[in-house]
């Protein structure tokens, strides 16, 4: 493997190198060093999409209030349906390092979209509180919309033939960790209309104190440093914690759920050659299947952190199809363990 960190980013068109530096720029700018944003600046960068009730390449789009005083809300991402189709739910959280973006952020709602497309699914974005609100806002936030969505007088807009028992939990980067913590909350807290069987867990971000391979390695990665996680783990976690806190290294010495005596659902695992967070996304996999749950990896070598967000590249074709594949798989299943 080349340690050139940049060799596959130097296939991303121009239009979205341009896009990412501005966002680089405004992250860069925006970060102060006592934890907080300044907002005004990057508000100015993040561009968001309004929501459409117009079908647009397959896919319309409504925004559903679930607290106005925390501005919590979420994203309505409908496919054209088949009356007769059987439709499952993804619950998606966005990345941005529990700082940055939100679930209307342009490349928030363009995966989104490509998602709901490629899959069939119905997307459910969660829009949630970021710095300088730290741990556990963010949980709290995305736990109430899983117990929001399991009261049926609150999916009135939800097509008729949405199969709540076909429940999906997915996230990128620090949305990829959110979607841990929730699959945890939700085993422990038991929904009653909701069954969630899969979680798709992509170059989710974890860490810890130790310094691995891979962050050493991997310096001046497009996207993301170790440096600018070093930051967003400050901003987030508790004063006075560090990062072995459960929340940033799951399986750690501080780790606080035992997740071998719940009933985890599968998860499918993606990581990237070229992302610093590699090594902990690997030992995120290796702690699930210690702890005896299915899991299955999906690495594609030469992509850089947040690479999905770039449809011409081939490894987020490969990446929607492998998705796809592994939402079909256990709908069948979970059809088979019913029938």
């Amino acid at each position: 493997m080349s340690n050139n960190p940049t060799s596959n980013f130097q296939d991303v068109p121009w239009k979205h190198r341009f896009f990412s530096s501005m966002i680089g720029f405004a992250v860069n700018f925006s970060r102060r060093s006592d934890g907080t944003i300044n907002r005004y600046i990057m508000n100015l960068f993040d561009f968001k999409a309004p929501p459409s009730q117009q079908l647009f390449d397959g896919v319309k789009t409504s925004d559903t209030v679930v607290d106005a005083t925390r501005n919590l809300y979420f994203c309505l991402f409908l496919p054209s349906l088949n009356q007769d189709d059987d439709v499952p739910v993804i619950v998606y959280f966005h990345g941005g390092g529990f700082a940055y973006l939100s679930a209307s952020s342009i490349p928030c709602d363009d995966f989104c979209r490509r998602l709901c497309k490629k899959t069939g699914a119905v997307i459910i974005s969660v829009n949630y509180r970021l710095a300088p609100h730290k741990y556990p806002s963010q949980y709290d936030d995305g736990f109430d919309v899983l117990k929001f969505i399991d009261d049926k007088a609150n999916t009135k807009n939800l097509p008729f033939n949405v199969n709540l028992k076909q429940r999906f939990i997915a996230g990128n980067s620090a949305g990829g960790n959110l979607a841990h913590h929730m699959a945890v909350k939700a085993c422990e807290y038991g929904l009653r209309n909701v069954k969630l069987i899969g979680l798709i867990a992509i170059q989710p971000f974890f860490g810890g104190e130790e310094r691995t391979e891979s962050e050493t390695r991997i310096v001046d990665a497009p996207i993301i440093s170790v440096k600018g996680t070093d930051w967003l783990w400050k901003a987030f976690l508790p004063e006075g914690s560090d990062r072995n806190h459960p929340a940033c290294n799951v399986f750690g010495p501080k780790s606080v759920h035992d997740i071998s005596r719940l009933k985890f659902p599968a998860t499918m695992v993606v990581v990237g050659g070229f992302d610093p967070m590699h090594d902990w996304q690997i030992r995120y996999y290796e702690g699930l299947k210690k702890c005896g749950k299915e899991a299955c990896l999906i690495k594609y070598p030469h992509a850089f952190h947040t690479f999905y967000g770039v449809p011409e590249l081939k490894e987020t074709c490969l990446l929607m199809e492998a998705v796809k594949g592994f939402i079909e798989r256990l709908i069948n299943l979970n059809k088979e363990g019913c029938s």
